[in-house]
């Protein structure tokens, strides 16, 4: 059950970093909603990682939370915020993967 906490955490670290993104593109009563957004990905995604680490260990938790995170933050920047596309970033973000899933193999 704590993996899928983890998971759902790592999904609200996605949210947040995409609220961030759009705060940056937009302005005036908008950019307060992005941000009220932001503020509450934030803390849901804490909340979960806290709740989650309780069973797991802090390092793999921590490791596969940042990782979720950076796949998602990336995926979301090249398919919604026209962030540049190469061979070197999808294979990095391939083994990104890779790592989180080898990390939730080796774990208790």
């Amino acid at each position: 059950m704590n993996w899928i906490i983890l998971i759902i955490a790592g999904l609200f670290e996605v949210a947040f970093a995409s609220c961030l993104g759009k705060v940056k593109e937009t302005s005036g009563n908008v950019m307060y909603y992005w941000f009220t957004g932001f503020l509450i990905s934030l803390t849901v995604s804490m909340l979960l990682l806290i709740k989650a680490t309780q069973t797991l260990p802090i390092g793999t938790a921590y490791a596969v939370w940042t990782g979720i995170g950076a796949v998602g933050t990336v995926l979301i920047g090249i398919f919604f915020f026209k962030d540049p596309v190469s061979f070197g970033r999808i294979f990095f973000i391939i083994t990104l993967i890779g790592s989180v899933i080898g990390l939730k193999f080796v774990s208790h």
